[in-house]
């Protein structure tokens, strides 16, 4: 099983970077989303391919029309969050107006209920132990955050599982589709999406590839984009792994779409037996989370 998804998000929104946080951050730098979003999009569509994109509530309800065209090619769309923030540095109250605004934004955009998700960066952590909840309690029925290995935003190597399972929590199961890893010099190596996947070898992606039963991708328009500025105040370990194997990058997406069948997060779900699925069972998350007040109505 190959799930190919994409996180549609500007190539500013850099994660944990003084000049590319806020908003007013964001409107110093000229869009390229469209351009990016067309030249995934015409790839796809020339390779005969499914996906899922993983939406800012921002691009919705800044760019409508890129949304909308993605939805009326007939690919499935979840949420990426609205302002693109790191989860673990949320409370449970800010996490839940920012996931609301999202769906509302996205669901406007494309008129289709919002059921999937994918945290910014993969932030959602051990620390945050009331995270599935509130995706449950928002209608979130299938989740794809969980980066079960060490990261620069932290990762979440103790979650104990690298395969879809389902989470049981005190308010209920939500499916996961966790990134997988291959094991390398005693490490977790993640090959299948980013600046991961721009730096390492064709060759190697391509036998990883193979022989994996599970492969669960994450791209962003900015991947493929090599002629995007560059934010000068990086550090020189941040535009490494910004800007590396860009000008390679589509080149090297279309040499594995041409050797597999991809398949978007919505059919992978259909397709798994749940009842043989491994289940990670998270405890009671913190009275802050307030959920009966706050719960959104399921359509």
């Amino acid at each position: 099983m190959r799930v190919l998804t994409f996180d549609v998000e500007e190539w500013f929104h850099i994660l944990d970077h003084k000049s590319t946080t806020t908003e007013r951050d964001w409107e110093r730098f000229p869009p390229r989303i469209r351009g990016n979003m067309d030249r995934i999009l015409d790839l796809l569509e020339e390779k005969r391919q499914s996906a899922t994109f993983f939406v800012l509530g921002w691009v919705a309800r800044r760019y409508p029309e890129v949304v909308r065209s993605i939805s009326e090619r007939g690919y499935e769309i979840g949420c990426h969050s609205h302002m693109h923030q790191l989860v673990y540095k949320m409370s449970p109250q800010q996490f839940r107006e920012d996931l609301r605004q999202a769906i509302d934004a996205i669901e406007d955009a494309t008129g289709h209920r919002v059921t999937s998700y994918r945290a910014p960066g993969f932030s959602a952590t051990k620390r945050c132990t009331w995270f599935f909840e509130v995706l449950i309690e928002q209608g979130i029925e299938v989740d794809s955050s969980i980066f079960p290995a060490r990261r620069a935003h932290g990762g979440y190597p103790e979650f104990g599982a690298t395969t879809p399972v389902l989470v049981h929590t005190p308010s209920g199961v939500i499916k996961e589709l966790p990134i997988n890893t291959k094991r390398l010099f005693g490490r977790n190596i993640i090959f299948s999406g980013g600046g991961y996947f721009r730096v390492l070898p064709l060759s190697l992606v391509r036998r990883w590839l193979r022989n994996s039963d599970y492969v669960m991708t994450y791209f962003h328009p900015r991947d493929f984009d090599p002629d995007q500025p560059v934010i000068r105040d990086l550090s020189l370990v941040r535009k490494f792994k910004s800007y590396v194997g860009l000008r390679g990058a589509l080149a090297k997406l279309s040499a594995i779409l041409d050797e597999h069948r991809y398949i978007d997060q919505q059919t992978a779900v259909a397709a798994i037996d749940w009842r043989r699925a491994g289940v990670v069972r998270l405890p009671e998350a913190t009275a802050e989370i307030g959920m009966a007040s706050s719960a959104r109505p399921v359509p």
